[in-house]
């Protein structure tokens, strides 16, 4: 028994050190040790928070080989906060630290902890607006993205043109998500359906900056029938923008990217980058050239894959 409650001890406080010094993987590890579950127990719990983890993930998660980066293995995270006794946000700490230190980073224009944030806030958005799935009951075909930089240099606005085909029966909207720049206020916002769409219920959350509106469809969907819809937002309530990044679930069809200046601001440069998502470093960097008369920049994917795709400017 004495040796028992020793090695207890020894393993309370090789947690206790890596809760405070990190990184995350070392201190998942520790409170996996100090718990004494196996990793399949691990797994069995998460499930149980309705999040599915693979064992071999969490075992990648533990060694360092692998970060959790996608939406559903964050919200494992916060999970594994409360199955393994932890105090509420310490591993996401963590993550959000180990993050910032990367050396091939360039500073993000919203934190990683901010993008966490707004992601636990979006989940409850939808389902306040009963979306029954991420994708509405669609998937995306084809995306077209005009972002418009104002001559304050501010987000101004963007407009979408979508092409959405149906893989269930029933569908007769679509969610639609700005994620205004830091400082913006929602509220002042406006979402304005354009084409094959009206504008139903609209939800905001001023702290993460993001504004949700239902684009309702005058027909219902069955699985397989296509429909093309377009809508934008005004936005043009937040300081200098600097960069957009549009960020996607799952592989998807076609995304272009065209953000254009007004002629009282132009950036010295822009370019192009890609993020596997918010806890990653980016790669993928390629200079855009701006074009001369229109004052606008743009990226073309043929076909989507999940993480982030973004383009970001230098004013000087």
């Amino acid at each position: 028994m004495p040796h028992a409650t020793q090695h207890a001890d020894v393993a309370t406080a090789q947690l206790d050190s890596a809760l405070r010094g990190g990184p995350f993987h070392v201190a998942l590890r520790a409170a996996i040790a100090a718990r004494g579950l196996p990793l399949q127990r691990v797994q069995h719990h998460l499930s149980r928070h309705g999040v599915k983890v693979g064992v071999t993930s969490l075992s990648y998660w533990q060694q360092g080989a692998r970060r959790p980066q996608r939406p559903e293995s964050l919200r494992a995270v916060r999970a594994l906060e409360e199955i393994l006794q932890l105090p509420e946000e310490s591993l996401i700490r963590l993550l959000a630290e180990s993050d910032a230190q990367a050396p091939d980073r360039r500073p993000a224009h919203r934190t990683y902890r901010a993008r966490l944030a707004a992601s636990g806030v979006l989940d409850g958005l939808l389902t306040e607006l009963g979306c029954p799935s991420p994708d509405g009951g669609v998937h995306t075909l084809g995306h077209h993205e005009r972002i418009r930089v104002g001559p304050g240099r501010e987000l101004a606005g963007r407009e979408s043109h979508l092409i959405v085909r149906a893989h269930r029966d029933g569908v007769d909207r679509f969610v639609a998500v700005h994620y205004g720049d830091p400082g913006c206020v929602p509220a002042r916002m406006r979402v304005h359906a354009l084409e094959n769409c009206r504008t139903g219920r609209v939800r905001a959350h001023h702290e993460t900056g993001l504004l949700v509106t239902e684009l309702l469809f005058d027909t219902r969907l069955g699985t397989g029938d296509t429909h093309l819809f377009r809508y934008g937002v005004e936005d043009g309530t937040a300081g200098v923008s600097r960069e957009y990044v549009r960020g996607f679930d799952t592989a998807g069809g076609q995304y272009a990217l065209q953000v254009r200046f007004d002629v009282a601001a132009l950036p010295v440069r822009c370019h192009r980058f890609t993020q596997h998502s918010p806890a990653a470093p980016r790669g993928g960097r390629q200079e855009l050239a701006l074009s001369g008369r229109h004052h606008s920049v743009h990226l073309v994917e043929p076909r989507v894959r999940s993480g982030m795709l973004g383009i970001g400017w230098d004013w000087e």
